[in-house]
């Protein structure tokens, strides 16, 4: 919108919003219009436009969308807690609960310092989770807002923050647009987000569709038409119009299929409307009597509709002047929910009617990923989850029963366990698939029939992690091995202070521990043993609050020790061992600066130093008297130590160069690859990376995991490394 052009009047919105609902309260548009008018003042857009513009395009999209007035009002005011003197009480006082809520879940977590951008885009995306889990209005206002803003995203000259800012619409509001049923503001996001990130690949889509729309005239016209009369002839009414696909779609495709734009026949699309269920299934038949369908590009939406709600005939045929083109057949109200999402019928989640299976299932995956928040996982976790969950296809299993379970496209039984019940997840031991037994990481497909085998005994195993796709199975796994493992770190705790406080001449006691925990703030004595036994809290750390006067006295008797093992041909500086003593790195967990570590003390080897959570650790918990509480100094930072990686990648060309780039582009080096496993569908490596700290590597792993070709990235921890010989690990042999 350029700042020459009139802002929409008043007099137009209200008009705009009575064409579809003629009851609309026309004050509360007016007052909300001037106050946000007024709040925005002077404040001028990166394009020079008035601020003020930019709320009201929103509000014009919306009306679009045929919301509600709280929703337009809304849209008017978004922006004014954020971005002018106007506070939430002022909204509240003025507007009501309602809108003051809705504004409320629209406005960032400008307000709260976090540690990252990351982070703060994770806390931001969990906020509007909440905030629409309780009204769906808050998405819709929230997807407006992107739309517009990604419209106008040329105008920033920050072109790092453009690029931000795209990628961030198509890993999450794209998705989200799609998963509410809204798909052409999803499909239109898409392509904006895509013209910014890669304008070259987009302009070349653009040019080549220009010259075939040259050569082939008014073909989508004479094809619409052609079918309109077929379907006519056998006594079906129909209104058909076709388009060409968008670039990002054809993007994709030529992407997914390793195609070029010659080889891609079907980039044009048809849309057939017809009067009742009964007339979609007529016209299929009659299509496909007319001309050749392709094999295996028949999908029915109708009988099996999306978690979303759409529901649609999807038919690619050889169809009129040779050409190869998409059909979806869809009834009239079908079409407004597939052009419109959630806002075709949007309702308060607490009115959802609860014997409407339809409505019950578009509002499902919302429910999954509040049950996600409510189970405790960080900020940027449930981010990894939701990016995870909304990105994938899906395919449909059923349960012995008969009952239907969408799950992501290459879910496996684990998946399916989780989705029918927690329980049946954390008790699985085996699985039939179509009646025949089969491992657990097995891949599901359309259609399959899935038996979970459970028993009492069995408990998760974190190696699931690995295959799991599903963003609820990932997080009730990690939900259970945090509850199992926290036990067992209260006792290591327990044991790791005993230990020290008796090597000090102190004596342990839970009148000492409550002291500490008053100190940090903790609420119990075991969230100190427990904090101890993970290697968030240090055993001397510990003794030095209870008894504050050793401090001096430890620090005095601590002297360098002899460093005998490489690090990459660099020595690391350990503190907390006697002077001339030689120590080495578990070769079994690869410890970094940063990692909680343990000395175990080897005869006639020294000291090896571990991970406190490695394997290893665990094996001589009976040995107490063999432990070292050691720490690294701080000029251990200096160096580069050397880290052992599993990533596993989609088998597709390029996928490991993609990993490599990632690492070299975050200032990380790998010393050695080594392939562990490879099918058809993935392969899996080690990969030993040198970097600065524990921080360094993981930053390094979040970049990986957000990599498109990137399935399972974790690092090594315990026995499980293939080159640690008992000698390296430490063992008492």
């Amino acid at each position: 919108m350029s700042a020459r052009r009139h802002l929409m009047r008043q007099t137009e919105l209200v008009d705009r919003v009575r064409a579809y609902d003629p009851q609309a309260d026309e004050s509360i548009l007016n007052k909300a219009y001037v106050f946000a008018m007024q709040a925005h003042g002077a404040q001028k857009r990166a394009s020079g436009d008035p601020f003020f513009s930019h709320p009201l395009e929103v509000a014009g999209i919306l009306t679009d969308l045929k919301l509600d007035t709280s929703t337009i009002a809304t849209a008017l005011l978004h922006d004014t807690v954020e971005d002018t003197t106007a506070t939430l009480d002022e909204i509240k006082n003025g507007f009501g609960d309602e809108i003051a809520a809705l504004v409320d879940g629209v406005t960032k977590l400008s307000a709260i310092e976090l540690f990252s951008e990351r982070t703060k885009q994770a806390e931001n995306f969990r906020k509007l989770m909440l905030a629409m889990s309780n009204d769906i209005r808050v998405l819709l206002v929230k997807l407006a807002d992107r739309l517009h803003n990604m419209r106008t995203l040329a105008h920033l000259k920050d072109s790092e923050k453009r690029r931000r800012i795209a990628q961030e619409t198509i890993d999450i509001y794209a998705p989200l647009a799609g998963r509410i049923g809204m798909y052409n503001v999803r499909e239109e996001l898409e392509d904006l987000a895509f013209a910014a990130l890669d304008p070259e690949a987009r302009d070349s889509i653009v040019k080549r569709l220009e010259r075939l729309d040259a050569q082939s005239g008014k073909r989508i016209n004479r094809i619409s038409e052609l079918i309109k009369k077929k379907l006519a002839e056998n006594g079906v009414e129909a209104f058909v119009y076709g388009r060409a696909k968008r670039p990002f779609s054809i993007w994709r495709k030529l992407e997914h299929k390793q195609l070029n734009f010659e080889q891609l026949s079907d980039v044009f699309g048809f849309r057939v409307i017809v009067k009742s269920v009964e007339d979609c299934y007529r016209s299929l038949g009659i299509l496909h009597r007319a001309w050749p369908a392709v094999f295996e590009r028949f999908r029915d939406f109708i009988s099996l509709p999306k978690s979303n709600g759409y529901q649609s005939l999807h038919t690619t045929i050889i169809g009129p002047e040779n050409q190869r083109v998409e059909v979806q057949i869809r009834t009239q109200e079908m079409h407004d929910i597939a052009e419109r999402g959630v806002a075709a019928h949007w309702r308060y989640r607490e009115n959802v009617d609860e014997h409407d299976a339809r409505t019950v299932k578009t509002y499902e995956w919302l429910r999954d990923m509040v049950d996600l928040l409510e189970r405790g996982d960080s900020a940027e976790e449930f981010y990894e989850h939701s990016k995870l969950a909304m990105h994938q296809d899906q395919v449909f299993c059923f349960t012995p029963k008969g009952d239907l379970i969408a799950l992501p496209k290459g879910a496996t039984p684990i998946d399916f366990a989780y989705a029918v019940h927690t329980d049946v997840g954390n008790s699985a031991v085996g699985a039939k698939i179509n009646g025949v037994h089969t491992p657990l990481h097995t891949p599901l497909k359309n259609g399959d029939q899935v038996e979970i085998i459970i028993t009492k005994d069995q408990t998760p195993s974190p190696l699931w992690e690995r295959f799991v796709v599903s963003g609820r199975a990932r997080a009730e796994i990690r939900r259970f091995l945090r509850h199992a493992q926290r036990d067992q770190h209260v006792k290591m705790g327990h044991k790791i202070l005993e230990k020290v406080f008796t090597d000090e001449g102190y004596e342990l006691t839970e009148k000492a521990i409550s002291e500490v925990v008053k100190k940090l703030r903790h609420s119990k004595n075991d969230d100190i043993y427990a904090d101890v036994g993970r290697g968030a809290l240090r055993a001397h750390e510990v003794l030095e609050a209870v008894y504050p006067e050793i401090k001096q006295k430890t620090r005095a008797a601590r002297r360098p020790a002899r460093y005998d093992g490489p690090a990459n041909g660099r020595a690391v500086s350990i503190a907390g061992l006697t002077e001339g003593i030689g120590y080495k790195l578990g070769a079994c967990c690869h410890p970094i600066p940063g990692d909680r570590i343990i000395g175990i003390m080897v005869p006639d080897q020294g000291v090896v130093v571990h991970t406190l959570d490695c394997e290893v650790v665990d094996r001589h918990q009976d040995s107490m008297a063999d432990w070292i509480d050691v720490k690294w100094k701080d000029h251990a930072l200096d160096v580069l130590s050397v880290a052992r990686v599993l990533v596993r990648v989609k088998n597709a060309p390029g996928a490991l160069g993609s990993v490599a780039n990632v690492i070299g582009q975050n200032g990380a080096n790998i010393s050695n690859l080594k392939v562990s496993a490879r099918n058809p569908l993935y392969f899996e490596f080690q990969v030993d990376i040198e970097v600065r700290d524990a921080a360094h590597l993981e930053n390094l792993l979040r970049a990986l995991r957000v990599q498109a070709s990137v399935e399972v990235v974790e690092r090594v921890r315990g026995l499980n490394s293939e080159d640690a010989s008992p000698e390296a690990q430490g063992v008492l042999i």
